[in-house]
């Protein structure tokens, strides 16, 4: 399993996406926030609004709180923070490349930040483009296997307009086009198969195996990024062995 979905399925393992719930919504209210204030508060006329709801939605955000985030960035309610999204690229342990969305106030504090981070555990940060090539961007739909089996899923998903059904080990992991999610989503939505984790996303094209080192390495670098305030998504194209993660883990 590698890099995107070996990341959400280590995190969901170890019960950190539970744990950190309060800031998983930080982010989620930031991107809610931005959309609507760069396409407005209409749902239906704003894809990238519509996707964030969805993504709250999907981790049980309280309605109140999604359209208190709309308000907010349609102007609505006062108060709002003026975020500037970037995009920053580096490599982990091993040569690994990673690629760092955040949403910040403070650019100067953000990527010194970043940096810090990265050299702390054996990366670097690196120049805009120098990895970001390396991923496509695709939208990703993760089921327990023991929800459905792999025919079935695959009807269903590939007649929606999906482009693949990947096996995942405990999970399928069904992989779209950006502009093909939401109607995949809807068809899975619709048989009653509940989903992991939905969102659209970067995908590596290829992944760097890592031993037991490095893979520990670079697993605290994920986190560590991802704990960051600022941080709303970390990409990487690492793949890590069962054996290893069973090393790692005793």
């Amino acid at each position: 399993m590698s890099g995107h979905s070996k990341w959400s399925t280590i995190k969901r393992k170890k019960g950190a996406i539970d744990a950190a719930r309060g800031k998983i919504f930080t982010k989620l209210i930031k991107e809610v926030t931005l959309a609507a204030r760069l396409g407005g508060g209409d749902i239906e006329g704003n894809a990238r609004l519509r996707s964030a709801v969805l993504a709250a939605k999907e981790e049980n955000m309280p309605k109140d709180n999604i359209e208190r985030a709309i308000k907010k960035g349609t102007g609505e309610l006062g108060g709002g923070v003026a975020y500037e999204e970037i995009t920053y690229e580096g490599y982990g342990p091993a040569g690994v490349a990673v690629i760092v969305e955040v949403m910040t106030d403070n650019k100067n504090r953000t990527v010194a930040e970043i940096r810090h981070i990265f050299a702390k555990h054996g990366g670097n940060l690196g120049e805009n483009g120098c990895v970001s090539w390396m991923f496509d961007k695709k939208g990703s739909i993760v089921i327990d296997k023991k929800t459905v089996g792999e025919d079935a899923l695959m009807e269903v998903a590939i007649e929606a307009g999906a482009d693949d059904v990947r096996d995942q080990e405990t999970e399928w992991e069904v992989l779209t086009a950006p502009q093909a999610f939401e109607a995949v989503k809807a068809a899975i939505d619709a048989k009653g198969w509940k989903t992991l984790e939905a969102k659209v996303g970067l995908i590596p094209q290829n992944t760097v195996k890592l031993e037991a080192g490095k893979a520990d390495q670079m697993l605290k670098l994920m986190d560590k990024l991802e704990d960051n305030d600022d941080v709303q998504n970390v990409y990487a194209n690492f793949d890590i062995s069962d054996e290893v993660m069973e090393q790692l883990n005793q």
